[in-house]
């Protein structure tokens, strides 16, 4: 009997000091330890992940305030590992006492609950690479922010505080800055910088070719400037917030909609809250879960929760709205297109709006072949999530699978199964939606939703039927010009039988009108 307690004893010490070594851990703290989720796993791709984060929260902001877009990036080597990376734009600035929890408080932003088109969703992306940066140098990042011409321009230093996922403030001060709003960013980071796939150069062109609007520059860490000019002055239609659509939602979220709502009764949650639900089919809903139309959401209880749900799944709605989405636009896709390829041959296409678990959503394809590209390796595919360039995982993408499931064959180019066609070609696909379903946080790949590798399927034939056409007839006028040729070859031979045949015969007459008859034939 003693031994039995001895041995409770010992078990519910065990479990005290267990108890004791229990803490939370916060969002910080996660990822310091696991920033490889956030796309900071290499030097190579920590520069590039930086500099994506921080030119897309810069085109975001400028399309907000509808300002085009002027974005310069500075990268300069301050030893072997180290770089520092300066972002400066022309955006409507930041509010002084937002600037310390923009860049020093991971998951603070103002999109995650928004239903609407934009590059950036979990407000993680830049306050990582600020925790990044620090993480490897112990310098804290540096930032001027603008909103006005005569309003005062802010500069700050901070740090990450990882245990409380908050902003420390080192230094805070009012300083004299030139432009009469926008933003400037300054960190030091290890790094790795090169040229060609994958490189921050690469990125800065797919940009400018998702973003015909903006003006962008590249300073390279030995000194080259690389500008991409905007295509055009035409700004993008700006994308509109939506309600959730009742297709998409499931059971916890709608139990924490119908605790959160202001909605005082059931029948006005459903059409207030939901986009596509109006009075009547509110009140059928209701009807079809014996629930009453005036109770009161917040004391719907789970099972009650479950058959509105059920309901709401067994009922039919119009698809949601589409204003919610800024597509790059067929004829700009083409346009950035021409302006950053050589080549012979560009064809693009925007498919109609399309839904995946009640999320709005548009795909983009478009082909650039011939020309100077590369004939004799694996097309270029680049891939797109509104707007953005996804230079990794791209085995793992939904695009990688439609494209690569699709028979290139068909329109003219060779492929070996299960890869990219090979020849003159650049693959461009882009998905533009109000949630984008990444695979990861480091937003890089697209999930195998079956409705959205359709899409993409089905825009990439139209491209690729296209481009089988203009294949089929280059190949046409290149036969019937060798054909051409060899006629040509012998014009002088057939004027010479002529004149032994027929006797009395100009042959430089016959040879001659043999020509016109030929240069006739050709055009």
């Amino acid at each position: 009997m003693q031994t039995k307690l001895s041995s409770d004893t010992k078990e519910m010490n065990h479990a005290v000091e267990q108890a004791k070594k229990q803490r939370e851990i916060s969002i910080s703290e996660f990822f310091t330890k696991n920033r490889h989720l956030l796309g900071f796993d290499s030097p190579l791709k920590s520069l590039s992940t930086t500099i994506k984060e921080g030119v897309d929260n810069a085109l975001d902001a400028c399309e907000e305030s509808n300002i085009p877009p002027t974005i310069k990036v500075e990268i300069k080597q301050t030893t072997p590992e180290r770089f520092k990376i300066i972002l400066e734009d022309n955006g409507p600035g930041i509010v002084k006492e937002q600037i310390p929890k923009i860049f020093g408080k991971l998951l603070y932003g103002s999109k995650f609950h928004k239903l609407s088109q934009s590059r950036g969703q979990q407000g993680i992306g830049i306050s990582a690479a600020a925790l990044y940066s620090q993480l490897t140098t112990g310098k804290p990042i540096k930032i001027i922010s603008k909103i006005g011409k005569d309003k005062p321009a802010y500069y700050y230093e901070l740090h990450l505080d990882t245990q409380r996922n908050e902003p420390e403030i080192t230094k805070e001060e009012v300083v004299e800055w030139a432009p009469y709003h926008g933003t400037k960013i300054e960190m030091e980071m290890e790094g790795k910088y090169q040229k060609g796939k994958r490189s921050v150069s690469e990125y800065m062109k797919y940009t400018a070719v998702a973003n015909p609007h903006s003006n962008l520059t590249l300073v390279e860490p030995d000194g080259t400037i690389i500008e991409y000019p905007r295509a055009t002055k035409e700004m993008p239609v700006k994308a509109e917030e939506i309600k959730p659509h009742p297709d998409g939602i499931e059971l916890g979220i709608l139990i924490n909609m119908l605790k959160m709502t202001e909605a005082r009764t059931l029948q006005s949650f459903l059409t207030t809250e939901f986009s596509r639900i109006g009075a009547g089919t509110a009140k059928k809903i209701c009807e079809g879960a014996n629930l009453y139309t005036k109770s009161r959401p917040s004391r719907i209880a789970k099972q009650e929760a479950d058959n509105l749900l059920k309901v709401m799944r067994e009922t039919k709605f119009v698809a949601p709205k589409t204003d919610c989405l800024s597509p790059i636009g067929d004829e700009l896709l083409k346009k950035s297109l021409k302006k950053e390829f050589d080549a012979d041959y560009f064809v693009t296409v925007t498919r109609p709006a399309s839904v995946y678990r009640g999320n709005p959503f548009k795909i983009e394809a478009g082909l650039a072949y011939g020309g100077t590209i590369e004939k004799d390796s694996n097309a270029e595919l680049i891939r797109f999530a509104n707007k953005v360039p996804l230079q990794y995982q791209q085995a793992a993408c939904a695009i990688s699978k439609a494209v690569t499931k699709t028979n290139w064959k068909q329109y003219g180019l060779s492929q070996s199964n299960g890869n990219l066609p090979v020849g003159p070609v650049v693959i461009v696909v882009h998905m533009a939606s109000v949630w984008v379903p990444f695979t990861s946080e480091s937003k890089e790949s697209i999930a195998h939703y079956s409705e959205i590798i359709k899409e993409i399927r089905l825009a990439i034939q139209e491209c690729g039927r296209q481009l089988g056409k203009h294949i089929r007839k280059q190949k046409k006028e290149k036969d019937a010009a060798k054909k051409l040729s060899y006629l040509e070859k012998y014009v002088p031979v057939i004027g010479e039988a002529l004149q032994e045949i027929l006797g009395n015969v100009d042959e430089k007459k016959v040879t001659a009108n043999l020509k016109d008859v030929l240069e006739r034939s050709r055009k």
